[in-house]
């Protein structure tokens, strides 16, 4: 099971009176910047990047705590970067590949 889906479900089944908010994010921070250059990597693609500036209310920290996870459903997250964005990538060429074969087909 993957790291969302686990703490969802642990939040489901969490105790009795205890309804949260809880983050159930990754506390490994990474910046906008770092990421879009490894999804270009992982996907080959040869997309060039934009730099624009920041929405007035864009958070310049994206490190979510996580201890209330810990604490109330003894989660943290297991799944990394490179792993997630692998699984996701693969996720949407099969997609694509299946709209290509039924657009083919028609």
């Amino acid at each position: 099971m993957d790291d969302n889906i686990e703490g969802m479900y642990r939040l489901m089944n969490s105790r009795d009176g205890f309804t949260g908010p809880v983050n159930i994010g990754n506390p490994c921070e990474f910046t906008m910047l770092d990421l879009a250059e490894k999804i270009i990597d992982l996907t080959g693609s040869s997309s060039k990047l934009r730099f624009m500036a920041l929405p007035q209310d864009d958070p310049l920290q994206r490190k979510p705590c996580i201890e209330l996870a810990k604490r109330e459903l003894d989660w943290e997250p297991h799944v990394g970067i490179d792993d997630g964005l692998t699984k996701t990538i693969r996720y949407f060429e099969n997609i694509l590949n299946y709209d290509k074969q039924v657009f083919e087909r028609a």
